[in-house]
């Protein structure tokens, strides 16, 4: 029976490179000069470091524009609240999401219920897996994942006929 797993997994790989190269250009920016400006990347967390939100409004700026020009989709990024921690600097952390959470794949089954299409919908893990007897049934079900799901970057793995 054909398959298809739906997952939300991001590139952490050009996530990493991404992070890296916004590292270089705060370090070398004259406006970051003699400031505690930083980003570093631990355990899919994106922490910002700076002296004020405004700065920090720029730092993100600079990784929301190199993550997109590395092809990584921005809505895998969940923005933390700004926190002090000591003196007049500031921190943020941007969790990078992997994995589809229950209630978006409950969503996802409820709207593959709703559709009236002939497939079945399954949470595995941090997958769904949606499983039908025709292949167009399954690539009208993709079809109907990103026309709804429109807050998570979901990606179909797993193809199997």
């Amino acid at each position: 029976m054909p398959s298809f797993d739906t997952v939300c997994e991001p590139n952490m790989v050009e996530v990493r490179n991404a992070i890296d190269t916004a590292s270089k250009e705060i370090a070398t920016r004259f406006d970051f000069k003699g400031t505690p400006a930083s980003v570093e990347l631990k355990d899919k967390e994106i922490i910002l470091v700076g002296d004020a939100d405004f700065q920090l409004a720029q730092i993100e700026d600079i990784v929301r524009a190199k993550l997109t020009k590395r092809s990584v989709d921005v809505r895998f990024l969940d923005k933390g609240d700004v926190q002090k921690i000591g003196g007049d600097k500031v921190k943020q952390v941007f969790k990078v999401k992997s994995g589809v959470d229950s209630e978006t794949g409950k969503k996802i089954q409820r709207l593959l219920k709703d559709s009236k299409l002939k497939v079945q919908a399954a949470i595995q893990g941090d997958a769904v897996r949606v499983t039908g007897a025709k292949r167009d049934d399954l690539q009208a079900a993709m079809a109907l994942i990103r026309k709804d799901v429109s807050d998570l970057p979901v990606s179909f793995d797993n193809f199997r006929d």
